[in-house]
């Protein structure tokens, strides 16, 4: 790999607002995103990292090119590099590298990746979780908390992303388990209990047990109908919206409810959001 000289992180490049579009990105402030030195600030720069220039830097970080070689060349031949599409390809490339080592090794290079100051190798390891078949849904909710709680906005987002698939697969537990997540005093926390069961979702696959069946959700959506977050609102109403969508009436009949039901500004804001599509 070529070596770039990489400029210093300045207070003013930690606190820059982030440019508008790609082609605006500073390039110094490229490199030191593509080097993970520092974090995304907007989604424009969220989307322009490119994985493979940043899984091959943490590789040499971590000094492992010689178990990396082949992962490299799979991930490279991809024909679809979107992030969404990388970014699992790499975590499945991690696996494979944690497979080779003990117990130790699995979890001092997994906790290497989940402190990262990069939030895209952070989102790595939030879609490590997700991929491991050796943990059972439990597992995996209860060690995806740091990354739905993580302060960056795209570690968030990845974090239900990288769940979705094994919550789906097994919906009746993971309601079930996400019902003490409804109530945690941290909203991010919150957020994510209803985010990561959309039945719509936003760029992953719907779950259509509830497209059908809206209403195996409200249990966990009763908790929120008037939380004091509007980012927890704003999940909630998507929630209700993405249901509108198989399921007007129902959408309906449930807003009606809680207008009567919580008489608060919270309420409402959420009830007019959820039926913006009707």
């Amino acid at each position: 790999m070529n070596h770039k000289t990489v400029q210093p992180v300045t207070e003013g490049i930690l606190s820059r607002k982030g440019a508008r579009t790609a082609k605006d990105i500073p390039k110094h402030v490229l490199q030191l995103l593509q080097a993970g030195q520092i974090e995304s600030v907007n989604l424009t720069e969220w989307l322009a990292v490119d994985h493979l220039l940043l899984f091959q830097q943490i590789i040499l970080e971590r000094g492992i090119p010689n178990e990396s070689h082949e992962i490299i060349e799979q991930i490279a031949q991809m024909r679809e590099h979107r992030i969404m599409k990388i970014i699992p390809a790499i975590a499945s490339g991690w696996l494979q590298i944690m497979d080779k080592q003990d117990f130790q090794g699995r979890s001092s290079l997994f906790s290497a990746l989940a402190e990262h100051q990069s939030d895209g190798v952070r989102c790595w390891a939030a879609y490590i979780i997700g991929l491991d078949s050796r943990l059972n849904l439990a597992d995996k909710l209860e060690r995806i908390t740091p990354f739905a709680a993580d302060h960056h906005f795209g570690v968030r987002e990845i974090a239900w992303m990288a769940v979705r698939s094994p919550v789906t697969a097994e919906l009746s537990e993971a309601l079930e388990l996400l019902t003490h997540w409804v109530t945690h005093p941290d909203p991010l926390i919150r957020r994510f209990a209803i985010e990561v069961i959309r039945p719509h979702g936003v760029w992953s696959k719907h779950i259509q047990q509830l497209k059908e069946q809206p209403e195996l959700a409200l249990p966990l959506l009763e908790h929120v109908k008037s939380d004091t977050v509007k980012y927890v609102q704003d999940s909630v109403s998507n929630w209700l919206n993405d249901a509108s969508k198989s399921n007007p009436d129902w959408v309906r009949q449930i807003c009606n409810n809680w207008a009567e039901q919580s008489d608060t500004k919270h309420t409402r804001r959420i009830i007019t959001r959820a039926q913006r599509s009707l």
